[in-house]
């Protein structure tokens, strides 16, 4: 594992919604009583690393997220990993326009939340930039190239992921990461949902 299981646990990277896409089901360790669908962190891992694998190779990396929970996480890891961050509305053609002055040719896009990312998404598909993407389990995956199955609404689990994925890619790189979860927004003291 490449963070103790606990520390997944306790950021509820593995917290799920009651609402569970085809495409997620997969993912999904188990459904507690409630309804609500537990991810399956062993998945997580093991595409963590292979996406840092990726992305460790890539000079031009896109990180986008329209969300406020994962802003922090994605300026964070954009400014440590060497990549470009769009952490506000996401203007049309910004991939596929290239008269506009925020006109940017990335090599991959990573997108926190398929669904409120969706114009970078369709801007990559059409340009056909492989897609990795942070999904939950009401995501549609369809045009994702790599799926990281997590929790991706609370602050505390998408700081933890791009904090680990920061720290992967940087260890392949061979260069120095000191970089603390926290300043990726991660506050050890937010409520978790259980």
């Amino acid at each position: 594992m490449l963070v103790p299981r606990e520390k997944y646990l306790s950021a509820g990277v593995h917290i799920g919604l009651a609402a569970k896409t085809a495409d997620m089901q997969r993912f999904i360790y188990k459904v507690r009583p409630n309804g609500l669908a537990v991810l399956n962190v062993g998945v997580l891992d093991k595409r963590l690393l292979y996406a840092a694998r990726v992305l460790a190779g890539m000079k031009h990396i896109l990180a986008v997220s329209r969300k406020d929970n994962g802003k922090d996480a994605v300026k964070k890891f954009a400014e440590i990993i060497g990549a470009m961050s769009i952490t506000d509305r996401f203007m049309p053609g910004t991939l596929t326009n290239p008269a506009l002055n925020a006109f940017y040719e990335p090599d991959v896009l990573v997108v926190t939340d398929p669904y409120a990312d969706k114009q970078a998404i369709k801007e990559s598909v059409k340009k056909r930039i492989p897609i990795i993407g942070l999904a939950d389990t009401f995501n549609e995956t369809s045009y994702l190239d790599l799926v990281l199955p997590c929790n991706n609404k609370g602050k505390k689990s998408i700081s933890l992921i791009y904090w680990i994925l920061a720290q992967q890619i940087m260890a392949l790189r061979g260069e120095q990461f000191t970089a603390t979860p926290e300043e990726f927004g991660y506050e050890e003291k937010s409520e978790q949902l259980l």
